[in-house]
Order: structure tokens, then C-alpha cells, then sequence
């Protein structure tokens, strides 16, 4: 198990996080994303000294973690096993009608990486777990056991964005007839050889997409941020504000076609005469481009260097 001091960690782009969300003293927040806790100790101090603070996270580990990080805070602080896809149901269960605001940290964490037995990196031999959520679900390694072909090439080519992704595939589907791939380094291997030599920029490992690809699967990633977008919303109070950071350009994209749809007056299909719609905008779009990192945070954080930074406000009606 691991221990509170290796959940610490730079918190992604503090201060446009609190440009965007505009903490003030009373309100209620939810981090949907714990983590290391960083985020949400700036809410905290930030909505003193009668703020609240709802803390989400789908990792365990995480959350007890957090438990010890924001002890001082007392009873302003309320932490959850849920998956922040799950914010309308944990408020209800609260008794909570509307939040002030959320925060969505999207992604794998860095103590998750860090934490080489959870299988998420090749950096070390580990099982092919990936679970951000060890109390159920398939892993990794039974994903690559269970799925055909076919399914496992549309998981490397949808979510890794991997031009070889059937190579790949056919390879795995192969290699578990004779010897299940159960440990990070086998899969590693296995998609470095799959990968015709000279194809893939020298700057990152063969293997990137694939485990990016795999993670994202194990863990239903893509399915839970476009849920959770959808209930953050609903759960915001009028003037509530929506911040969300990303880490690679899928959930990205996610996040920015979900808020723009939102935001608009008609979303007609463009060739209709007139509007028939009636769609209401629901929120107002805070940052017309996604924020990104200064130079300055990459060079102390170099996580940083990939994150974009999207909010928007709920509107009065």
C-alpha cells in the first residue's frame, strides 16, 4: 500500500484553475478527481473559512491517501469512492441540490504511473492490471486474453491513435495461444518487435499508444468524461463554474465539442433553412482556446507540458 508522501504531487496549472472556477468563501466544490489532494486544498483554502469541498476519486489508494492530506480541514471536507461519472448520485445520497463548481483532472495520475505495480507503465515489470479501480472489472491482462482481433486492433487504433495497430493485434491474438501475456514488459516487447523498425519517432517508446490505448479501455475513460460532463453540468447552480484538464488530444476534443455544443443557441444540422431545435444554451464558455502550462510550470512539471485547461459557466436560466 502506499503511503501519503508518495501521493504528492505538482498540481496541474493551479493558478488558471483558480481564475477559472473563482473559489469564493461558503461555496461548495467538488474535486472529481482527487488525487494527490492538490487541487482541492487550494478550493478549500480558497472557500474559507465555511466552504465545502466533495471529493471523488475511483482509486483507493488515492483516497486514503487524501483522508490524511486534508485531515485539517475537518468536516469541510467529505470524501467518496466514486467515479466522478457518478457526482449526481454521491450529491443526492449528500442531500446536496447544487455545487458552485467541479473540477475534472482527466486521466492517469502520476502517482498511478509512479506506482509500477499497478501496471499502467512499462517502465516496470508489473502484472497488466491498469485498473484505476481494483474492486472490480477486467484487467489489462484479461482484455488482451478475452478480445478478438478485431476488438483489440479498434482499441489500439481508436484510443492510441496506432497506425500498426492490427499487426499488433494479429500478434497478441497469436502469442496467447501458447502463452498468456500477463506482465507490462511481455506487451512492451511484444509491440516493439510487432513494429516495423524505423517507423516510430525515436522520442517515445513503441509501446506508448498501445498502453495508452489499453488503459483507456480497462478503464471505460472516454464513456465516463462525456457522462460526467453531462452531470456536472446538471449539477451546477446558476453562475456555476466547470473546469476540466486534459492530457491528450481524444479527451480533449471530448471536452471541447461537448462544451461548444452546450453553449450554443441552435444545433441544428447547418443545412436546415431555420432553426427547429429550440436548444437553449446552458453554460457560457469561459476559455475560447484551451489554456495551456507557461514555461515555466513545464520546466517544474513537465506532466504539465500536455494538459489543456477548459471551463465554462452555468447560465441563470
Amino acid at each position: 500500500m502506499m503511503t501519503g508522501p508518495e501521493f504528492q504531487h505538482l498540481s496541474v496549472m493551479p493558478a488558471e484553475v483558480l481564475a477559472c472556477l473563482q473559489p469564493q468563501p461558503g461555496e461548495t466544490f467538488v474535486d472529481g478527481t482527487l488525487g494527490g489532494g492538490g487541487h482541492s486544498r487550494l478550493l478549500l483554502e480558497s472557500t474559507a473559512p465555511d466552504g465545502r469541498l466533495i471529493g471523488l476519486d475511483r482509486d483507493q489508494d488515492a483516497l486514503k491517501a487524501a483522508s490524511g492530506i486534508l485531515d485539517p480541514y475537518g468536516d469541510r471536507v467529505i470524501l467518496r469512492h466514486a467515479n466522478f461519472s457518478e457526482v449526481d448520485q454521491v450529491l443526492e445520497e449528500l442531500g446536496i441540490e447544487g455545487i458552485d463548481g467541479m473540477l475534472l483532472d482527466l486521466g492517469v495520475s502520476s502517482f498511478q504511473l509512479d506506482a509500477g505495480h499497478r501496471g499502467f507503465s512499462f517502465q516496470v515489470d508489473a502484472p497488466l492490471d491498469m485498473r484505476m479501480d481494483r474492486s472490480g472489472g477486467q484487467t489489462a491482462a484479461e482484455i488482451l486474453q478475452t478480445y478478438s482481433a478485431e476488438e483489440l486492433a479498434r482499441v489500439f487504433f481508436e484510443y492510441g491513435e496506432e497506425r500498426y495497430s492490427r499487426r499488433i493485434a494479429r500478434r497478441i491474438v497469436e502469442r496467447r495461444v501458447e502463452t498468456p501475456l500477463t506482465t507490462t514488459s511481455q506487451l512492451a516487447e511484444l509491440v516493439k518487435y510487432s513494429v516495423p523498425k524505423g517507423r516510430v519517432p525515436a522520442r517515445i517508446h513503441p509501446a506508448t499508444r498501445v498502453f495508452q490505448a489499453l488503459r483507456i479501455e480497462v478503464n471505460g475513460e472516454l464513456e465516463h468524461v462525456a457522462q460526467g460532463l453531462e452531470k456536472a453540468i446538471n449539477c451546477l447552480r446558476p453562475g456555476g463554474r466547470l473546469a476540466v484538464i486534459s492530457f491528450h488530444s481524444l479527451e480533449d476534443r471530448l471536452v471541447k465539442r461537448f462544451f461548444r455544443s452546450e453553449s450554443q443557441s441552435c444545433i441544428c444540422p447547418p443545412r436546415l433553412p431555420q432553426c427547429i431545435c429550440n436548444h437553449q444554451p446552458r453554460v457560457k464558455v469561459l476559455t475560447r482556446k484551451g489554456l495551456r502550462a507557461t514555461e515555466e510550470e513545464v520546466a517544474n512539471n513537465p506532466r504539465s507540458r500536455s494538459a489543456v485547461l477548459r471551463a465554462v459557466r452555468r447560465c441563470p436560466n
